[in-house]
């Protein structure tokens, strides 16, 4: 497994020069300090650390809870609680606090917590200008690089994540953290004979830990390997049956198989375990598409309704307004769809405890998906209007996700207009989603590019992810040639 982080999506290019650029005065340490006169509080940081390395994401959120009780001026701590919590309160309290103690710290501890503040707040630039600044001062520090690289490969910036990999491996060949997400990086080029020798000398280093099983679990089902995949899921639940995400991937795994029954029980007994309303409901979430795969949508609607509504009450916003996208997503009437996406819209502002970013990546998954059901339904203001924002926000704003959704959006109406080159350029921007993969395949056929035809087909029916899209596009694929 890896960490999926909603609070912090890139754009590749902000990497297009070099990484050091700031000319920061190089630590004469190896390793950035931590700044606490606590021993205890300072353990109990570390412990979080390597909890959070291990993929124990709930244990760590407790770890770093427990050091800002012994020691509640250790910034760092209170960064790292708002960085991964997945409750939005605390997440919002935790960056607060954070901010203001900031100033007590280290200049590297500065950075750090500047890096996640600042990214959560919406100014990446200067946050992408921090996470530099703080690895040109600790450039052998391994555990920074795989932070770093962790959160840059979670924009899909895999070819810049592979090379901070790479170097911290060159600090240590052993560090498992590294290895693990070196083997994500080949996996996503579809270079899996690397990837799995990667996640071999992973579960070697780490046999008595779960996530090695677990990563190796969701590596053989990118590539298709579903029995090899349950039984690695397997594995890390004997482990540690505690384990949820491994739970997770067992439902994950059967409803990509094409086993909904199965992955409604799987995912019940991750529901019933997940350690935080937040997962318990993007659980349910997983179940419910599984509604939408079987094509029983009054199932679906009624579940995605009952997560909404859960979510409301239980003031989880971002998961409230992820279901009425994906209530959006499936329906065939584009009315409807658009009421949902309304529904999805309100949500978002409800409170003011979902940050910025977040913010900002839902809104633009709802205005892409309104812009292409608005201009379905003749509504060419409504589309236009969508469009616009959407292009005002990626003008705006280095985020992976919304340049993504401005791309896939304008690449979609070019489709519609038959501007297939004009189309090509947006759609390629955002070709890892199963959607635009469909129209790729289209556009390349229209201006008789069979070799790039034929690659984004391969990839299209080679998509093995638990998403929507994935579920409303590639099984229709593998079952006929797209049309075309």
């Amino acid at each position: 497994m890896r960490r999926t982080i909603c609070v912090v999506f890139i754009l590749g290019v902000c990497f297009a020069a070099p990484v050091y650029a700031h000319h920061v005065k190089q630590s004469a340490s190896a390793t950035m300090p931590v700044t606490t006169l606590s021993a205890q509080a300072r353990a109990l940081y570390e412990k979080g650390m390597q909890d959070y390395e291990n993929l124990y994401l709930e244990r760590c959120n407790d770890d770093w809870r427990a050091a800002v009780k012994e020691d509640p001026n250790l910034a760092v701590a209170w960064a790292w609680i708002a960085f991964n919590s997945s409750d939005p309160k605390e997440v919002s309290a935790a960056r607060e606090k954070a901010k203001s103690l900031a100033k007590k710290a280290t200049p590297g501890e500065q950075l750090m917590v500047a890096w996640i503040v600042k990214v959560q707040e919406g100014d990446f630039i200067g946050g992408i200008s921090a996470m530099n600044d703080m690895l040109e001062m600790y450039p052998k520090d391994k555990h920074l690089l795989y932070l770093a690289g962790n959160w840059v490969m979670e924009s899909e910036g895999s070819e810049q994540a592979g090379r901070m990999m790479q170097r911290a491996l060159a600090i240590d060949k052993n560090f498992p953290a590294a290895l693990n997400d070196l083997a994500y990086v080949d996996a996503r080029n579809r270079k899996f004979v690397e990837a799995f020798a990667a996640m071999d000398r992973y579960v070697a280093l780490l046999p008595k830990e779960p996530n090695p099983q677990d990563s190796y679990g969701e590596l053989l089902r990118m590539a298709g390997n579903f029995e090899g995949s349950l039984q690695h899921y397997r594995a890390a639940l004997k482990i540690d049956p505690d384990f949820v995400t491994s739970q997770l991937g067992l439902g994950d795994t059967y409803a990509l198989m094409g086993n909904q029954e199965q992955a409604r029980v799987e995912y019940d007994k991750a529901i019933r375990f997940a350690h935080n309303e937040a997962d318990r409901l993007s659980y349910t979430m997983q179940k419910a598409m599984t509604w939408v795969r079987d094509g029983k949508f009054a199932e679906a609607d009624k579940l995605f309704l009952e997560v909404a509504e859960t979510g409301h009450a239980k003031e989880q916003d971002l998961q409230e307004a992820q279901a009425y996208l994906h209530l959006a997503e499936y329906q065939t009437e584009d009315s409807a769809a658009l009421k949902y996406l309304q529904s999805a819209e309100e949500a978002l502002g409800h409170r003011r405890t979902i940050s910025a970013s977040d913010k900002d990546e839902e809104l633009s998954r709802i205005l892409r998906n309104r812009t292409v059901r608005a201009a379905h339904a003749g509504d060419a203001a409504l589309a236009d209007k969508s469009l616009k924002k959407l292009e005002e926000m990626a003008t705006s704003s280095r985020d992976r996700v919304i340049q993504s959704c401005y791309n896939g959006a304008s690449g979609t109406l070019l489709m519609d207009q038959k501007k297939f080159d004009e189309a090509i350029a947006h759609l390629e921007e955002d070709e890892n989603n199963p959607v635009t993969m469909e129209l790729l395949v289209q556009a390349y056929y229209q201006t008789n590019q069979s070799d790039k035809l034929a690659e984004a087909e391969t990839r299209l029916r080679g998509t093995n992810v638990p998403t929507m899209e994935q579920a409303l596009v590639v099984p229709a694929a593998r079952l006929r040639r797209p049309e075309i």
